[in-house]
């Protein structure tokens, strides 16, 4: 909403920057959500999110999450869009204005640095079969699959599918995923290089694929991939890749001590 009152035209989500839970919100908290665009690129803005949580019982407010949102304004028709700067009317205004444009460098060479990262472990050979380690847990069990289809509830007022339910449906997947490796209820710690590679509307159906990609003693990182078909795609298996993140859990005994997750065979 801040992004188009901004823009003054449509916008859609891009990406959001890693996004780090502080806090847990529970039943009977009351949750505030302020957002606002720190800075305005040519055709793009980043919306700064804070959301915190407020407890009744013993009156004390505490920050669940910051995050920073990219939202790529879209033209009516086949014109182009040049976005006013962002007028800047305090000193925290100030504050944000000025770090977005290294935020925006970061999240663009996060992707450039992330396909180096895969061509070298391209050529390190068959890891698989040069691993050894007792006691570890085959990837393979880790592997969980679900599938939505998009309904009106799900779309935003363009009718492309709510960011929000997107990212709601990978950690769903995501924490089962993350369960079956410490057999408890895995707690969501953050959410890494949550970008969008396109659009999915109502009537399609989204096929969500999740792996644990490896384990760091007491945390673990589980790799989500999402793919969209329509009807005729679905038919022909023709699948459009429209999102991908990271997340990163913990999970908790019942005296809220850390448990440790097994190593992982990939």
């Amino acid at each position: 909403i801040e992004a188009e009152k901004h823009a003054g035209v449509s916008c859609v989500t891009a990406s959001m920057d890693d996004i780090q839970f502080e806090e847990a919100a529970r039943v009977g908290q009351i949750i505030t959500i302020k957002a606002k665009v720190n800075r305005a690129f040519k055709t793009s803005t980043e919306v700064g999110i804070k959301i915190t949580v407020w407890d009744v019982l013993t009156n004390v407010e505490k920050i669940v999450s910051l995050a920073y949102a990219t939202h790529v304004a879209k033209p009516a028709g086949a014109g182009e869009i040049q976005l006013e700067p962002v007028q800047l009317l305090s000193a925290e205004d100030d504050l944000e204005h000025t770090p977005a444009i290294e935020r925006r460098r970061i999240r663009l060479g996060y992707e450039q640095v992330f396909q180096n990262l895969m061509q070298e472990s391209n050529k390190e050979g068959d890891y698989c079969n040069t691993f050894e380690e007792e006691d570890a847990v085959s990837t393979d069990l880790t592997h969980v699959q679900s599938v939505e289809l998009v309904q009106p509830a799900h779309a935003n007022h363009d009718g492309n599918t709510s960011g929000g339910q997107v990212m709601a449906w990978m950690e769903a997947v995501a924490s089962i995923s993350a369960s079956r490796l410490c057999h408890s209820y895995p707690i969501l710690k953050s959410v890494n290089m949550f970008k969008f590679w396109g659009p999915s509307v109502v009537g399609d159906r989204l096929v969500f694929n999740a792996i644990v990609n490896n384990t760091f003693q007491n945390s673990v990182e589980v790799g989500v991939r999402v793919e969209a078909y329509n009807c005729e795609e679905w038919i022909k298996d023709q699948a459009r890749y429209i999102n991908s993140a990271f997340l990163i859990f913990t999970a908790v005994n019942d005296n809220g001590e850390l448990l440790t997750f097994p190593r992982i065979k990939p």
